[in-house]
């Protein structure tokens, strides 16, 4: 069940920064309508006849709370791993947290229509399915590489009613699947509501997509103390937009003694231009509306960005990542493909669990920092996808080494 509020350091200012990160865009037409999704996204999060019907939903519909699951096998050279299960969520990933919210709210403007982007997929299949549940139209802007890559998702989008635009521009991947979306909503923004999959993009986006996240993190608090007794020493997620880590990072944020660790896709090495590791060689800027870190080509434009993971390939990372970062209060860490893909196959064949290639990088990061570190110190990861849609994927580039 949603449990209300967000840490003070995730919370922006009435210009919606967070630190010198976030901000509001300056399209009027725009900016208006960004101002009716924040009033309406405030007064529902205030209305207890929301929050009831959300928690329904949470535990009727999404099957929360996900457990934490002590990883047995995987801890046995090291500090304990622990892994918050939001692969068993319906629609298999975090992404019904957010999307679930998002529909309810285009429902209460009086909106027909959410237009979004998607990179794996998840948040593809998430929004489409809320849309079906609520009834509601839905349209995904998707990257023909990763339309590609990500076939199972691209038909699960399909059959819940979802109209697909492949988009073909630039490398066709995440960060030109948003521009396509965004695009879309500015032609038709009175009846419909851009329902952005991470907490990037301008205000209220960020702050709104953290806020349905946080219940990841408010669980695993509550659910670690009950079990575990105490807080871990390290919440470990992966960072693409970095809803997923904000989600889980929130509820430990005021924790001092708990650091908070992002990875990001080092893709074929950070000596290469083959990688999406924003906030390792990013430089601050303005991006999609708002600012943030991002990696730029020698003209300053978003540059050409790589991941065996489709929901991490976006140049850009969220705005409160960004403070995070600037404050000290979390460090990002980095892991590559090859590093991921032994991940995905070690967490399987110890474990009997098939994760995400995106939730492979925290776990690839994890087991090499466990290793590290005594037996009584714990990681705490968010395990935030299921593996389902990467199969053919990872099955090609492991080949032999299946």
């Amino acid at each position: 069940m949603i449990k209300e509020g967000l840490s003070a350091q995730i919370i922006p200012d009435s210009q919606g920064f967070f630190g010198a990160h976030g901000g509001k865009i300056e399209h009027p037409d725009l900016a208006k309508a960004m101002d009716e999704v924040s009033a309406g996204f405030q007064a529902m999060i205030a209305d207890p006849t929301f929050i009831d019907e959300l928690k329904l939903l949470q535990k009727t519909y999404v099957g929360r709370p996900s457990p934490i699951y002590h990883a047995r096998t995987l801890s046995q050279n090291g500090a304990q791993i622990y892994l918050k299960r939001e692969d068993l969520n319906h629609t298999g990933a975090h992404k019904i947290n957010h999307c679930l919210g998002e529909v309810l709210l285009a429902k209460k403007l009086g909106k027909r229509k959410v237009i979004a982007e998607t990179g794996a997929g998840q948040h593809g299949v998430a929004l489409a399915t809320a849309a079906a549940l609520l009834g509601l139209e839905c349209e995904i802007h998707m990257g023909v590489v990763d339309i590609e890559k990500e076939h199972p998702n691209v038909s699960r989008m399909k059959i819940l009613g979802a109209k697909i635009v492949p988009v073909s521009m630039g490398a066709g991947t995440l960060k030109e699947a948003v521009d396509s979306a965004f695009g879309a909503y500015m032609e038709q923004f009175e009846d419909s509501l851009f329902a952005i999959g991470s907490v990037v993009g301008p205000s209220p986006y960020p702050e709104m997509v953290a806020y349905f996240q946080s219940i990841v993190g408010h669980e695993a608090r509550e659910q670690f103390d009950q079990a575990y007794g105490g807080q871990p020493d390290e919440v470990i997620a992966c960072v693409g937009g970095g809803s997923n880590a904000i989600g889980l990072f929130n509820a430990f944020m005021d924790d001092a003694h708990v650091a908070l660790v992002g990875v990001e896709p080092a893709g074929e090495g950070l000596d290469t231009d083959r990688h999406a590791a924003t906030l390792t060689l990013g430089k601050p800027g303005i991006i999609q509306g708002f600012h943030c870190y991002f990696l730029q080509d020698a003209d300053g434009n978003p540059a050409p960005v790589h991941s065996i993971a489709s929901g991490l390939d976006y140049p850009g990372v969220g705005p409160q990542h960004c403070h995070l970062k600037d404050i000290g209060r979390a460090r990002y860490e980095t892991a590559t493909d090859k590093e991921t893909l032994a991940a995905f196959l070690t967490l399987a064949r110890s474990e009997g669990i098939i994760p995400a290639l995106e939730s492979a990088h925290a776990i690839a990061y994890a087991i090499k920092r466990a290793a590290e570190l005594d037996s009584d110190k714990r990681l705490l990861i968010n395990l935030s996808g299921r593996g389902d849609k990467d199969l053919d994927y990872a099955i090609e580039r492991l080949g032999s080494n299946l």
